[in-house]
């Protein structure tokens, strides 16, 4: 098959080099440590005899015997279990499943570690958003307790959303001597139609609907376990994984607590269990995730119309890789990409219409077919890409895999390339005299891409609902809600405040949102330059702003301009926050230190530094110095 593979897209190529060659030197320090690390010992082999003792001493006779044995296989699970919050809940039942299924292999599984997994969706608008992107750093540090122990010949890592799956990436590629095998637990069965639910949110914004109306509907919306259904970040992860080939084909987007869903992840085991040492195909998550498989799942992300978000994240995991990726990066491979999906908010369908219209396999195949992703790449699987345009099937109870289709059976939710919903990717890099940040476009309009405004500023996005309400933003009016960023309060998604500028669109005003926070996997509608950096904390010019100055934003050119003049802009002074607020209560104090180390956003707004890259420049700095 891999002989008839279409050949590669040049500007894929030529932006897959241009990684590999900027990232040389820390990649080659990464796959340098990660060789070491493997040769001083992966597993409990390395263990003295009191170190295993205590490793094995929870354990039944079975697994203990097995333990003491070094040619069987141990895997780790990492799991984000919770029973609080639908996309984690299902995940309850996975560790006895996969140690089930590792004994039938007559090797073993212990539970290493849970992380923490909050819920955008619980804390938006609220306090506790504010310690959000930083659970994705803890989630990789958790993850790195939970292995320290040494005991794990490879790993299943359970994880479904935003920040969970980005911080297992992180902490896998960290312990990248080990095989990985990602394990999802699937989207929710579909509820209310999502423009119902966006419909009736509006509504409430305008005091046109009681709150028990918006709760019935956000309750018939989010109604049972499982991801949430529109196409957010969660759901983004479950794509980059699957395109990665860090997930099983066809795995993303089953429903919990299915036949399918349980056979899924007994056969992740056992290939896991295949994918170690003793199972005799060793595939190390560190030979497994290139340059190539980055950007696989950048080009995913924007034929799908993907989160946002992973402008950030997708730095910061690619980094942990030992590689540098860039925004332009995106924006390159966006001019090249169609997009082929539309899932809300880009559409009115959800994600289990996007898994019968052809799902993951189709959308694989038409990319395989444009030459627009890596197919060489190995996979969890033992293959390459080319087997990821198959699909699971039940036969009298055994799981195989038979090709997927080769035709959309819903051309509103899922397209060919040969007849995409827009030429291009659905996320735009803007740049301009107010800094750098990204747009989605995908759910946005064409005549809505384009605003020119006075700009209204605001320091807590709670005053945009007061100004609203109030009426003064009832005109053409670009917001500009300013230290949002990592420095200032960790980077809260801003999704809350949709509904307001949604009206006002609706109005026929010329709107749009200009902010150094996020704006989530459900950006919608309204145009959002989201991400600004450097952020007003640190220096950003979004604090030289005055209310009533004029911005234009153009995300078809991906510009983002004040007009001021150029001597004016340049004597004007910088704005200091008040931020004391931000940071007290729920937790928010122990995150100082977070918003002290925190990386801008381009460079992915972590708390860890570049890694090998941090190594490099600390070496040439003493070079210098020596010479000098």
């Amino acid at each position: 098959m891999a002989s008839t593979t279409p050949a590669l897209n040049d500007t894929v190529a030529d932006i897959t080099r241009r990684i590999r060659e900027r990232s040389s030197e820390r990649r080659a320090l990464y796959e340098s440590r990660m060789a070491d690390q493997h040769r001083r010992g992966v597993h409990r082999g390395e263990l003295s005899c009191g170190n295993l003792a205590h490793g094995f001493a929870a354990c039944g006779a079975e697994d203990k015997n097995s333990l003491k044995l070094m040619n069987a296989a141990n895997l780790g699970i990492i799991s984000s279990y919770n029973d609080m919050l639908s996309a984690h809940q299902p995940l309850e039942t996975f560790p006895e499943t996969i140690k089930t299924a590792a004994r039938a292999m007559g090797s073993t599984a212990q539970f290493a570690g849970g992380v923490p997994a909050m819920c955008d969706g619980v804390t938006q608008g609220q306090p506790g958003m504010e310690l959000s992107l930083f659970s994705r750093d803890v989630i990789a540090m958790a993850t790195a307790v939970g292995l320290s122990h040494n005991m794990f010949d490879a790993v299943l890592y359970l994880g479904v959303c935003d920040k969970i799956v980005p911080g297992l990436f992180i902490a896998a590629a960290r312990f990248g001597h080990l095989p990985a095998m990602f394990v999802p637990a699937g989207p929710m069965p579909s509820g209310l139609p999502n423009k119902e639910k966006a419909r009736i949110r509006q509504l409430f914004a305008e005091g046109k609907a009681s709150r028990e109306d918006l709760l019935e509907a956000e309750s018939a919306s989010y109604h049972s376990p499982g991801t949430c259904t529109f196409y957010g970040t969660a759901n983004s992860n479950q794509l980059m994984m699957e395109m990665m080939g860090l997930h099983l084909p066809g795995t993303s987007f089953v429903n919990p607590g299915t036949e399918m869903r349980e056979a899924l992840t007994r056969f992740a085991t056992e290939q896991a269990i295949r994918n170690t040492e003793p199972g005799g195909d060793y595939r190390p998550f560190y030979r497994q995730i290139d340059e190539r498989a980055i950007v696989n799942a950048i080009v995913g992300l924007l034929a799908s119309g993907g989160s946002t978000n992973h402008t950030l994240h997708l730095v910061a995991m690619a980094a942990a890789a030992g590689l540098t990726i860039t925004w332009e990066d995106f924006t390159d491979l966006s001019a090249v990409t169609p997009s082929l999906m539309q899932v809300y908010p880009n559409g009115q369908a959800d994600i289990n219409h996007f898994q019968a219209a052809g799902g993951m396999s189709l959308l694989i195949r038409e990319l395989i077919g444009a030459g627009l992703i890596h197919t060489d790449i190995p996979t969890v699987f033992g293959t390459d890409m080319t087997a990821y345009t198959q699909e699971p099937f039940l036969e009298d109870g055994k799981l195989v895999w038979r090709e997927g289709p080769t035709a959309s059976l819903d051309p509103e939710v899922l397209r060919p390339v040969a007849e995409p919903f827009a030429p291009t990717g659905g996320l735009t890099v803007l740049n301009g005299n107010l800094g750098r940040g990204v747009i989605k476009v995908s759910a946005v309009k064409p005549e809505h891409r384009l605003v020119e405004a006075p700009i209204k500023i605001f320091e807590d996005q709670n005053d945009l609902k007061a100004a609203f309400e109030a009426g003064e933003l009832d005109r053409d009016v670009i917001a500009v809600v300013r230290f949002q960023g990592p420095k200032a309060n960790g980077m809260p998604e801003l999704h809350k405040l949709t509904p307001y500028l949604g009206v006002l669109q609706d109005r026929g005003h010329k709107v749009a949102l200009v902010t150094d926070g996020r704006m989530s996997g459900a950006s919608g509608k309204v145009p959002a330059a989201i991400h600004i950096s450097p952020e007003a904390l640190d220096g950003g010019p979004l604090a030289k702003l005055k209310d009533g100055d004029i911005v234009r934003l153009d995300a078809d050119r991906g510009s983002l301009e004040v007009k001021v003049d150029a001597h004016e802009w340049a004597e004007r002074e910088q704005r200091i926050g008040e931020l004391d607020h931000y940071h007290v209560g729920l937790g928010r104090e122990l995150f100082g230190g977070f918003r002290h180390l925190a990386m801008r956003g381009e460079e992915g707004a972590g708390v860890f530094g570049g890694f090998e890259a941090d190594d490099l420049a600390r070496q040439e700095g003493q070079i210098h110095e020596d010479d000098a």
